[in-house]
């Protein structure tokens, strides 16, 4: 099936929403019989375009059959103050194996290096085909992330509130150059843009909690998608796991009578214990990957797919 590579354009978000759904509810449910994990329509999904677009225009890639024009794949590419991030990567279920998801993430890799930048990635470690894909092309895997889902009941959490949530507040719009620069301080990245993006909530719904410490300093953060096609927690940074527990049972108790899911850093062993009491349930993994050199971490960090953070 031979294919050509170009930007996705405006008119092409319809097409591409119905790719990415088609695809993850097909392997999902080949897979891991977790189909109807993304419903039955591909509505919702217009989200992701739609808010790629407005973050980056112009960066993600389109791979068209080459003569009928048919958008066979996707992927998602967000360049930051210190690395490119590539976002969902798919393809068309009837593409498959034809070397489609290999060539975009290359011109990914690219336009990476040729910025003198690395490229950063999170994917599924239950999706062998990807994770193979994308360490023959060089990245380096990293950290384990534990995707929790919890079902809030409509009362909220039944545990009491732990320690540090009377220092929790939402986030003030102007507050996104000190969330890039706390998170660069921890982490060794930045993208300032990201915050401005949930803060300012052009596109799409988000909902931004703030921690700080006795001295008014911010010590961690978290972000809340309130977007049906992404009810998940994150991205997040923070310096402690007492402070990880208490933003994350302030964003979750919010959301009575809903399912989220929030991907935890498997070494955090004391508060993915706190997190399975409150009802947390494993239902995949993921792995942070690199194609290029990557900081030395600090404190904890919670990624999330839109945009793609690791």
């Amino acid at each position: 099936m031979p294919h050509t590579l170009s930007p996705l354009l405006p008119d092409d978000h319809p097409a591409a929403a119905t790719l990415l759904h088609t695809s993850l509810v097909t392997w999902y449910e080949a897979h891991l019989r977790q189909g109807a994990r993304f419903g039955d329509s591909p509505e919702p999904f217009r989200l992701i375009p739609d808010a790629y677009a407005a973050l980056d225009p112009n960066q993600a890639i389109a791979a068209r059959d080459t003569t009928t024009g048919t958008l066979l794949g996707v992927c998602f590419v967000h360049p930051r103050e210190t690395h490119h991030a590539l976002g969902i990567v798919a393809t068309a279920p009837e593409a498959a194996g034809r070397g489609i998801a290999r060539a975009m993430v290359t011109e990914a890799i690219r336009r990476a290096t040729a910025t003198g930048l690395p490229l950063r990635l999170v994917s599924s470690l239950l999706n062998l085909d990807s994770y193979s894909l994308y360490t023959r092309l060089g990245f380096v895997p990293g950290p384990v992330f534990q995707d929790l889902l919890f079902n809030v009941p409509t009362t909220g959490l039944p545990v009491l509130a732990p320690a540090g949530t009377d220092r929790i507040r939402l986030a003030r719009p102007d507050e996104a150059p000190a969330l890039a620069d706390y998170e660069h301080s921890l982490q060794g990245i930045r993208r300032e843009q990201d915050y401005r993006f949930f803060l300012e909530n052009r596109v799409g719904q988000w909902r931004v909690h703030v921690s700080e410490n006795e001295a008014g300093q911010i010590n961690g953060f978290l972000v809340t998608s309130l977007n049906p096609a992404m009810p998940m927690l994150g991205p997040g940074v923070v310096a402690t796991q007492p402070t990880a527990a208490a933003l994350i049972w302030t964003a979750l108790n919010a959301l009575p009578g809903q399912s989220y899911v929030l991907l935890a850093p498997a070494t955090a062993s004391t508060l993915i214990h706190t997190l399975y009491t409150w009802g947390g349930r494993n239902i995949e993994l993921h792995i942070a990957q690199s194609h290029g050199p990557t900081p030395t971490p600090k404190g904890l960090t919670f990624p999330t797919f839109l945009p793609e953070s690791a």
